[in-house]
């Protein structure tokens, strides 16, 4: 199956459908042990702050596998690799329930890490191929909201899920459906098209591929485009709660922060994304990075007021998190279909760094006296380098092809 399709054929849409549940359950995977970590820390007698390393687990191990491990798509098949991942993801899974210690949990949570990692990219890689043409950034998008899905559900599911048979049925329950998913991937996933490389081509590994030219200023584009924005969305979304109260919220109106910027990336991403398949890549992201620059700079300068702090966040925080979501459909376009998965890994793993570093810049500013005003004044920073990355993106994309055509 290949992107040359018109339009949705049955068959692509039950391919994209179930790219869209390895990515729910990937998402479903990522927020499982923080949900279920006050009843592991209630059941096993351990205080849930010695938990730190465990909960980074899966974010290391994600970036690992996705720079080491997901380039095994683009050499061995995509296909394979992303049935041989989810089998490993609903085992690890189910593997972390038997966890009693510390170390324990840090062991399977990294080897599960490792797993998503070869997993995720792949995915992406296989949906933007398989895309119909002037689809892919709306397709993309779609497919990777199973990721934002996969987390809500988790909470909703949680306390059930708990109810029934404990902390370990988070684990249990779910990484038994993987392991029924990994089944069905077997028999209903297409096999792919095998692409003919150049002979240059054939003698260079994709990673080492990226990494030279023509590619290499293109890569830097991407994983800078994509981790610095990652710094800047879960700068925003670990400390926000934090510091509204400070501005006279309430706990609950704090709380219900978090759901307004994401509520309103799922918008964002949906316009973004029909921007971007109507070849106007560069206006959508420039566009909404000035719009979020200046919700932020409004933010620290109004006065607090729930009203309109709410909307500028759902613009802020929201564009954040809708570019976030587009940015892999803007550079799918970029590289070849056969380091694809590769290009897309060496993005995440740069991610998960700025995804580390936004929270941790956020509480040194908090620590030394940073109010809601210092602290959004601080959130342009970030969205200001972004927009001066999209205004790269052309010439990535010009340096990215071997003839020199766009």
């Amino acid at each position: 199956m290949t992107s040359e399709a018109t339009g949705f054929t049955p068959r692509l849409i039950l391919s994209l459908f179930l790219c869209g549940i390895i990515l729910f359950i990937d998402g479903y995977d990522l927020a499982a042990l923080p949900l279920a970590l006050p009843h592991i820390a209630t059941a096993l007698d351990i205080p849930p702050a010695r938990f730190g390393f465990a909960l980074s687990a899966v974010l290391l191990g994600l970036g690992v596998g996705a720079v080491l491990l997901a380039p095994l798509g683009d050499r061995f098949g995509r296909r394979r690799t992303i049935i041989l991942s989810v089998i490993c993801i609903g085992l690890l899974t189910m593997a972390t329930a038997t966890g009693t210690s510390i170390s324990g949990f840090i062991v399977w949570r990294l080897l599960t890490g490792l797993a998503l990692g070869a997993c995720l990219p792949n995915v992406t890689a296989l949906a933007a191929i398989w895309a119909p043409p002037g689809r892919r950034a709306s397709t993309l998008t779609i497919v990777s909201l199973g990721i934002s899905f996969g987390a809500i559900a988790a909470g909703l599911i949680a306390p059930p899920l708990v109810a029934l048979g404990g902390w370990r049925a988070l684990f249990l329950l779910p990484g038994a459906a993987t392991l029924v998913l990994a089944v069905a991937l077997f028999l209903l996933f297409p096999a792919e098209q095998k692409m003919a490389p150049s002979v240059d081509d054939r003698a260079v590994r994709p990673l080492a591929r990226i990494l030279r030219k023509p590619l290499r200023f293109p890569t830097a584009i991407f994983a800078l485009l994509y981790g610095i924005n990652a710094f800047g969305l879960y700068l925003i979304t670990s400390w926000t709660p934090t510091l509204l109260p400070q501005a006279g919220f309430t706990l609950d109106q704090a709380a219900r922060s978090i759901t307004i910027i994401q509520s309103g990336g799922l918008v964002v991403a949906l316009a973004l994304a029909w921007l971007i398949d109507r070849n106007h890549a560069v206006l959508a992201l420039a566009g909404a990075y000035v719009t979020i620059i200046v919700a932020f700079t409004l933010l620290a300068i109004l006065p607090a007021d729930p009203l309109s702090w709410n909307m500028l966040l759902l613009v802020a925080g929201g564009g954040i998190v809708g570019v976030h979501l587009c940015i892999m459909a803007v550079v799918t376009g970029v590289f070849p279909p056969d380091c694809l998965a590769t290009a897309i890994g060496f993005g995440v793993a740069v991610a998960r760094i700025g995804a580390i570093g936004g929270p941790l810049a956020g509480g040194w500013l908090i620590g030394h006296g940073a109010g809601p005003s210092q602290f959004f004044l601080f959130a342009i920073l970030p969205m200001a380098l972004c927009l001066l990355i999209t205004l790269a993106l052309p010439a990535a994309r010009r340096a990215g092809q071997p003839d020199g055509t766009a």
